[in-house]
């Protein structure tokens, strides 16, 4: 007798698995209790009968074995330097404290060596090297926007360093500060709500900062200082100590971004309502970060279902 072809074998298994699941018996009962005979056996060995909707696989091309090798590289490369500019992505831990290893002023001439940020789609900064900094605002635009009541560089005496400071200001490029009134709106002596976008007075003193330990003796102004700096390109040890602070203010959890979210939730106001909290936005503003729409329904979504659970 001639054996079965393949063909012919799973039709019949198809009846027969068909014929044992109204019995409730399945294939692997015939196997295991052995009531088979080798004709069935190898029915029962034969692999599943693919579905009538389902196409066969076809072979990988080479195309999309290139976009596998693709996708492979560049999940290798996320984790460490990056290939096409040898930078190293970093990342926290943040340390809210000085490190008074490296409590150190500036010497010399600034190094920029980091290349100037790109804007993604949704015009936000992005930093090759550390990539959950997200300002949506340069250095320039904070300054031309009109921030810190026009006083940001100006003459101080600094009680981290113990030394006095002025003309600070002519280390920035010039486009910054192209048809600003220095004197008035960079390093004004006096602070003037008129100067800010959102009309408002906010933001502590400089003794205050100092006393608070965030100091560092390098940016003796600030964070904005600091900030001014590292878009350019400067990279130091106190980084990720200030990127930290700027995660807490304006991040994705952000303390001042949350705030600003919930008060236009709360008031069933748009997110650019700027009648709706100024001082939190002239703060944020400060911080490089002003709120979009994007950043402000996905936050009042997760707001609303803090609030309703």
């Amino acid at each position: 007798m001639l054996a079965p072809n393949v063909h012919t074998l799973t039709l019949i298994r198809a009846t027969v698995v068909q014929v044992l699941a109204t019995r409730k018996i399945s294939v692997s009962c015939i196997k295991e209790f052995k009531y088979s005979s080798p004709f069935v056996t190898q029915i029962c060995n034969m692999p599943q009968k693919r579905k009538l909707s389902e196409k066969p696989r076809a072979p990988p091309s080479s195309e999309t074995k290139a976009k596998k090798q693709k996708i492979s590289d560049t999940t290798s490369v996320s984790k460490g330097a990056s290939r096409s500019t040898g930078i190293t992505k970093n990342k926290g831990p943040y340390p809210k404290e000085v490190d008074p290893k490296t409590n150190q002023e500036t010497v010399g001439e600034i190094s920029f060596t980091a290349p100037l940020p790109t804007r993604n789609k949704k015009d936000v900064l992005v930093f090759e090297d550390w990539p959950e900094f997200q300002p949506n605002m340069t250095p320039k635009e904070v300054l031309q926007a009109g921030s810190f009541g026009g006083t940001y560089f100006r003459p101080i005496k600094s009680s981290v360093t113990g030394k006095s400071y002025s003309g600070v200001w002519k280390e920035l490029p010039s486009d910054w500060l192209a048809g600003l009134n220095i004197g008035k709106q960079v390093s004004s002596p006096t602070y003037s709500e008129k100067v800010n976008t959102y009309k408002v007075k906010c933001g502590g003193s400089l003794e205050m900062w100092e006393s608070s330990g965030w100091m560092h003796k390098q940016d003796p102004y600030g964070w904005f200082q600091w900030y001014c700096r590292f878009y350019q390109g400067r990279r130091t040890a106190d980084d990720a100590r200030q990127i930290g602070r700027w995660l807490r203010c304006a991040g994705q959890t952000g303390r001042w971004k949350g705030n600003l979210i919930s008060k236009c939730v709360n008031t069933g106001c748009s997110y650019d309502n700027f009648a709706v909290s100024p001082v939190v936005r002239q703060t944020l503003q400060h911080w490089g970060y002003r709120l979009t729409k994007d950043d402000f329904e996905a936050g009042a979504k997760k707001f609303r279902k803090k609030k309703n659970a």
